[in-house]
């Protein structure tokens, strides 16, 4: 299958400007006012530990992808002092047609960001961190040796914190991945996002089988780092896509996948095809689990990092059962 097309005014990689849309591509199947199921309501965050810990993130100039995109599981993570990191900036030299954070050309490389990171990690005491970034195209490493300083800062500041990082396709350049994953994150995670066939409309910058690849080749280099990828449904794929897409998943190695329900987040972004059923997402979960992957996580609420240090702590387990 020929991989589709990087489409923009900022060159191979770099897309400014609108979000794409597929030409033809209904629109507005499932409105921003129409309400949403049952299944998918939460509550708006109110405790004091999610005020606390939006103070300290503010207080130590860092930002989380958990406000950036909106995450509707950001009351629920916070409150328990979990949250999801978000290194290189604020703002994105991609354009998704899913994603809630800003694009357009990044500022400077924070430098003293490694640092701060360290200090949050080590003043909250985390056992499990999770870190992600922005694509940075801008850079011609795509922000590699950056992942890696804030990786080697988190290990010396707290060296019995796990470490899982969420991380962009880094200008799909093998030297840059290899970096990374050199730094020996404790899970490694690159997300499909969704099925090849919505690529160009979805991730018109990215490549289905560049970001297979990638997740294949940190398991080939360090066969100990467990890998991690996720999808979101309800965007008009197919059953059979994604059972694909895990097959896929699979043939790379991947130890791990979530599955979870698109929201959309303003009417530029792509519109949410359907609200996928409970059972479907149980349906996912048990084919999932046959295919032979180590762990699932398949809700509509599910995110890449939502419980993410449960899990981990399951997949330890495991390893130590002999199971892996």
């Amino acid at each position: 299958m020929d991989e589709p097309a990087a489409c923009g005014s900022g060159g191979e990689y770099v897309t400014f400007g609108e979000v794409p849309v597929v030409p033809g591509a209904p629109m507005g199947e499932i409105g921003l006012r129409d309400p949403k199921p049952d299944w998918l309501r939460v509550r708006a965050p109110m405790s004091q530990e999610y005020r606390d810990l939006k103070s300290l993130v503010k207080d130590k100039k860092l930002h989380t992808v958990c406000e950036e995109a909106a995450c509707p599981n950001i009351g629920d993570c916070w409150a328990s002092g979990h949250l999801t990191v978000m290194i290189l900036g604020d703002v994105c030299t991609r354009t998704c047609a899913f994603c809630n954070i800003k694009t357009g050309k990044p500022g400077k490389v924070d430098a003293s960001e490694p640092g701060h990171l360290a200090d949050m990690v080590r003043g909250l005491k985390l056992k499990h961190m999770v870190m992600t970034s922005v694509d940075r195209d801008d850079l011609p490493d795509g922000g590699a040796q950056h992942w890696v300083d804030c990786i080697s800062a988190v290990r010396e500041a707290s060296p019995t914190t796990t470490i899982e990082i969420l991380t962009p396709d880094f200008r799909r350049t093998e030297d840059n991945i290899d970096r990374v994953a050199d730094a020996l994150p404790d899970v490694f995670n690159h997300n499909l996002e969704t099925v090849p066939r919505l690529y160009r409309a979805i991730r018109p910058s990215a490549r289905y089988f560049g970001s297979l690849r990638l997740l294949q080749r940190v398991k080939e280099r360090h066969s100990h780092i467990f890998t991690k990828s996720g999808i979101m449904v309800g965007l008009g794929e197919t059953k059979e896509e994604v059972f694909q897409v895990m097959d896929d998943m699979r043939a790379a190695g991947v130890d791990f996948i979530t599955i979870g329900q698109y929201l959309r987040p303003s009417e530029k972004h792509y519109p949410i095809k359907e609200w996928v059923r409970p059972e479907r997402f149980e349906e996912y979960e048990r084919m999932a689990k046959i295919k032979g992957f180590l762990m699932v996580s398949s809700t509509p609420l599910t995110r890449s990092s939502y419980h993410a240090d449960q899990y981990f702590a399951e997949l330890v387990a495991k390893r130590a059962r002999g199971e892996v």
